[in-house]
């Protein structure tokens, strides 16, 4: 499974998860007098044995016991597991959207004031992400979004805005631009960019009453979405990613909007390509999804003191490998400035997106914006967008108070 995919799973199956009796069973001996710290990850198995590494060595340091466990599981797991003190002390590599679901939970611990220095990550957006209600209740370890891939082969110039894009596009061909365009993760960001957005408010407090769905900002970017299907006719409404990032793989599309997890497979492609930030509409930067990877400590934990400490030395020192292990964009701005970082053109591309990102909203409420705004393929097909605007805003509305 690509971290998109994954990352947008974690939110939709946030109260599911999968491996409770492995988690737990990994950290069943564990009593109070022990001392020991455990930690969960949901990274990659590559990347916690790395994370591991790094741990025994503190632990070696300061004479403590430390025992790291791979486990995806999700929010009801981990809260039967911490009020059964078979929790973990720590988790390391949860995607931020998991926050405001186990914040409200009571089962996270603020981030004490003094821990990090906030000036040395690369932005105020990144804390937004671990924020709930203005309180930081994690701390973030790398960042991920999408942006514009370009066929270096066959792009004369790599276009600034998206006027320049679309004109681009279709002196090439009728599949010159491709992405998912009836997946919401995606056509947020230009819906975000004129002024449309999920919920309201900002600097970690998000008002899930304050829906922004059928603003005239959201609908001037539906129209600009209805546009690229129905008269640009880039690519069909029902489009898949699967479909998209083939026709960009096989040399039929010169632009896609995609993430770190589709490098890899264009590379063993073969295809000559570029990354750089999406190109601006109206003038104004894409606002893109942004997704943080953050590490928590459990409000359940016997050992806070030494998981705090724990956290600042892993997020110091696992940067560099996190990034060469598994493709994670560091947020610490030291680990930016290094030649690994800063000489891969892939990365930087991202990176310049990631300066314009919105945070994936991280409030328990956001699992039921989903299926509401699948009404969007109405617009691709040709329905009016101000008509279809009002469903969705009042769809999301109804299902929102439903969650709640």
């Amino acid at each position: 499974m690509n971290k998109k995919v994954k990352f947008i799973a974690g939110m939709l199956t946030v109260v599911m998860g999968t491996s409770l009796f492995y988690g737990c069973g990994q950290a069943s001996t564990k009593t109070s007098d022990e001392k020991e710290i455990v930690v969960w990850s949901n990274l990659m198995d590559n990347e916690v044995a790395k994370v591991d590494e790094i741990a025994q060595k503190w632990a070696k340091e300061n004479n403590k016991k430390v025992k790291v466990v791979k486990d995806d599981s999700g929010y009801q797991e981990f809260l039967t597991a911490a009020n059964s003190s078979k929790g973990p002390d720590m988790l390391f590599g949860l995607a931020h959207n998991n926050l405001g679901t186990f914040q409200k939970a009571g089962l996270l611990e603020e981030v004490p004031s003094d821990l990090v220095n906030r000036d040395d990550y690369v932005g105020k957006n990144i804390w937004d992400a671990v924020s709930y209600d203005g309180k930081a209740y994690g701390v973030p370890i790398s960042m991920e979004t999408y942006a514009l891939f370009y066929n270096k082969d066959k792009v004369k110039t790599v276009p600034k805005t998206m006027e320049e894009l679309i004109t681009e596009a279709k002196a090439y061909g009728q599949n010159g631009f491709q992405f998912p365009i009836n997946d919401f993760y995606y056509t947020a960001a230009f819906m975000q960019t004129e002024g449309g957005y999920v919920f309201g408010g900002g600097n970690g407090k998000l008002d899930v009453t304050n829906l922004g769905f059928d603003n005239e900002g959201a609908i001037k970017a539906y129209q600009f979405l209805q546009d690229l299907v129905q008269k640009d006719k880039f690519m069909p409404a029902d489009i898949t990613q699967d479909i998209a990032n083939n026709t960009f793989k096989s040399g039929d599309a010169i632009f896609y909007i995609g993430g770190p997890w589709d490098v890899a497979g264009f590379k063993d492609a073969g295809v000559n390509f570029g990354v750089t930030a999406i190109p601006t509409l109206d003038g104004k930067n894409i606002k893109s999804f942004l997704g943080v990877q953050a590490a928590f400590v459990s409000s359940k934990s016997n050992n806070k003191d030494d998981s705090w400490s724990l956290m600042k030395y892993l997020i110091k020192n696992s940067g560099e490998d996190l990034y060469t292990t598994g493709n994670r964009i560091p947020v610490l701005k030291s680990e930016l400035n290094k030649d690994t970082v800063k000489n891969n053109e892939y990365t930087q591309g991202f990176i310049a997106q990631t300066a314009y990102a919105v945070p994936m909203p991280n409030v328990s409420e956001t699992q039921a914006i989903w299926d509401p705004v699948k009404n969007i393929q109405r617009i691709l097909g040709g329905e009016d967008p101000k008509v279809v605007a009002k469903d969705i805003q009042k769809a999301v509305k109804d299902a929102v108070e439903v969650s709640k």
